[in-house]
Order: structure tokens, then C-alpha cells, then sequence
């Protein structure tokens, strides 16, 4: 397949994502038709290496026969490994973890669907990334509409060129997006291609009265869902969920610390447990977990030919491992809050109130902090 094949491939990408329901206006339909997505693709990416453990990944690079095609497959493409390595850095294989990539077109095109910009809207983008989705929304609305912010100064520069190269010339922002870029506030549309753990009150102060901001609320036990707010005029958000248990890279301050060495963790008390870790299995759960311990990571231990499920949060320097005990759970807490007790209270709460799905959930965002809610029964 030849670069002549790429506006038959843009149009067959619409059409499945048509098709799939993400695609549903005119006007984001004719933008994807038009924007060339493997031109962001240019330095190649990264593919993960089937059955590798850990998880290894390794270049697939424009000579490739297939690359041109997997440019329009509705995946999501590495493009950076371990904050620096780009695909044509390496031979053979790497296993160190992503740090940006390519978003699937369908997750692209939904939020940008669900931002509903009018024709003069000003829009902030928090995380260029490849400038894919920048593309996008300057082709939608022009560049001097389209603000869009990168923490990373070469992957900035590579979007910047590939922009360029697409005709597309909007403002390219590097700083920490957490921060947003009050220098051309207010803005009508906020979009964040990265996931947070709060979202950030800087990203409301920015934003217009009646404006509508598009985040991906997640914490450390990775269960996340896309919230969309809208501002009022006091400084305050109000929204709720779409749903669809969607998946963004953290932004980077938000990345979680490394565990070091772990807690002593015969010490603590013991008790039996209300709830299992196989609670955090189901992603809703999980979610409702994550509200009560957001900074809390979970890892599996084999302990005396046992496994155990390690909940800590380092910066609270609390923790609680749970181990089966015949037919039951006991869980052994440490440090200065109960962890576990804090996820059960808030599962069981939930469940209590009849397991609401996560699109019926209610979430504030005030100067002071951000607040998530569900109906009671």
C-alpha cells in the first residue's frame, strides 16, 4: 500500500467510526477525512510484543509494508518509551514503559464529539501528544481558536512539525497542562488528553461562565471515566461521567511514586475483612475505591506460597495487605489512616445504594476541592 492510498484509508477510518457510533456530525466527519493521521506518525511507534512478560514493545518504523495501514487502525500507538526512546532509537526490543502515544481515533473523535463546540469557540487542549486531535479541532475551527499545551518540549517540537507539514498552525504551549495557560484565558472549551487525579481548579478559572471542560478523572488503581463539567460563573464546575471506562495516560506530576521498600507487613493489626481484593476486579467498584484512596496502588505478593494483595499509599505512608484465611479474608492495616477500611465504607456505601452506575455519578469542582457523588437509594 502506497501513500496514494491515504485519503481512501482516512475515509474508511470514518466510516467505521461512523459505524461504531462515534462519528456523528458533518463537520468532525469532514475533519477526519481530511486530517492525515500518519503524518503525526512519521517517527513510527511502538508495538507491544504478543505474550511478553513484563510486557516488552518494539519499533514499527515507516519502511515497514504495514505501517501506512496501521496508521488507520483504530488502536491506540505508542510513541514514546521511558520518556525519551522513540521508535527509531532501538533495534529489537524494549521494556520500559510508554510515556506517549497516539490515541485511538474512536476515543479522539468521541471527546471531541462530546466537547460540542460551536463555530467560535476557544479551546485549550491539555497534551499535544502527536498533534493528531490538534489537527482535528484547528481543521474544525482554525488555528487562532486552537491553544494546545505539552510538558514535553520534543514532543511538542515533533507536533509542531507535523502541524506544519498538515498546513495547521495553532499555538503551541510547552508547560505543565496541570497548569493550563492563563495567558490566553478565557477560554470557551477545555479538552485534556491525560488523565488526572483531580482536575486541576486552574482548568475552571480559565475556562468561560457557561464553558465546558473534558476530562479523565483516574487514580492510582487505573479505573477512570471521562467527566465533562460545566462552569458556572462562581468558580465552579458541575457535571458527570459518559461512561465507557476510558484510558488516558496519567499526567506526568500525577504519575505515582515508586513503592521502595515496602512496610513491614506482619506489623499493623489484623481483622477479617468486610470486602476481597477480587472487589477491585470489577471496574465500577474499583472506581468508587479509588474516590476513597486515589493515591493508593495494588500489588500482588507470593508470600509463603500464598498470594497477597498490597494496597499502599506512599505518601500517606498507610497500607494493608490482604490474605485469604480459609473460607474468609483478613486484612492487616498500618500508618497513620485505615486504607482498607476506607474502601470498604465506600464500596459497601455504594452497594448499599444500589450500585448506581457510573454515568448517574455527580462531581463538583470548587477552589477548594473536587467532589464526586452518586444517587442514594
Amino acid at each position: 500500500m502506497t501513500l496514494m492510498d491515504s485519503t481512501a484509508l482516512r475515509r474508511a477510518l470514518a466510516d467505521r467510526l461512523a459505524e461504531g457510533g462515534f462519528l456523528r456530525t458533518a463537520s468532525w466527519r469532514t475533519a477526519v477525512e481530511a486530517v492525515p493521521r500518519h503524518e503525526f506518525l512519521r517517527s513510527g511507534f511502538f508495538e507491544q510484543v504478543e505474550g511478553s512478560a513484563p510486557t516488552a514493545w518494539r519499533p514499527v518504523l515507516p519502511d515497514r509494508a504495514d505501517w501506512l495501514e496501521r496508521c488507520y487502525a483504530d488502536e491506540s500507538l505508542v510513541t514514546q518509551i521511558a520518556g525519551t526512546v522513540m521508535p527509531g532509537d532501538i533495534l529489537g526490543e524494549i521494556l520500559r514503559a510508554p510515556t506517549s502515544s497516539s490515541t485511538l481515533p474512536s476515543l479522539v473523535v468521541r471527546m471531541l464529539e462530546e466537547l460540542r463546540v460551536e463555530e467560535a469557540s476557544r479551546v485549550l487542549e491539555i497534551g499535544t501528544g502527536t498533534g493528531y486531535s490538534t489537527g482535528l479541532l484547528c481543521h474544525r475551527l482554525g488555528d487562532e481558536l486552537v491553544t494546545s499545551v505539552e510538558v514535553d518540549v520534543e514532543v511538542s517540537r515533533r507536533a509542531s512539525v507535523a502541524l506544519g507539514s498538515c498546513g495547521y498552525f495553532p499555538q503551541l504551549v510547552v508547560g505543565d497542562g496541570l497548569a493550563g495557560h492563563k495567558d490566553g484565558a478565557p477560554y470557551d472549551r477545555l479538552i485534556a488528553t491525560c488523565g488526572v487525579l483531580e482536575v486541576p481548579h486552574a482548568w475552571i478559572e480559565q475556562t468561560a461562565p457557561g464553558g465546558v471542560v473534558l476530562a479523565t478523572v483516574c487514580g492510582w488503581l487505573y479505573a477512570s471515566e471521562l467527566a465533562r463539567l460545566t462552569v458556572d460563573g462562581d468558580g465552579v464546575a458541575h457535571g458527570g461521567f459518559l461512561g465507557g471506562q476510558i484510558s488516558f495516560m496519567l499526567a506526568r506530576p500525577q504519575l505515582p511514586p515508586s513503592l521502595g521498600m515496602l512496610p513491614d507487613l506482619e506489623s499493623g493489626t489484623e481483622r477479617e475483612a468486610r470486602l476481597g481484593p477480587d472487589v477491585l476486579d470489577d471496574w465500577d467498584a474499583r472506581f468508587v475505591a479509588q474516590l476513597a484512596a486515589p493515591r493508593a496502588q495494588h500489588i500482588s505478593l507470593a508470600l509463603a506460597g500464598a498470594t497477597q494483595h498490597v494496597l499502599v499509599d506512599v505518601e500517606a505512608g498507610a497500607w494493608a495487605t490482604l490474605a485469604r484465611d480459609g473460607e474468609r479474608w483478613a486484612v492487616r492495616q498500618g500508618g497513620p489512616v485505615p486504607l482498607w477500611d476506607m474502601v470498604e465504607d465506600h464500596v459497601l456505601r455504594w452497594r448499599a445504594d444500589g450500585s448506581p452506575s457510573l454515568e448517574r455519578f455527580e462531581a463538583t469542582v470548587t477552589p477548594e476541592a473536587q467532589r464526586v457523588t452518586w444517587p442514594k437509594a
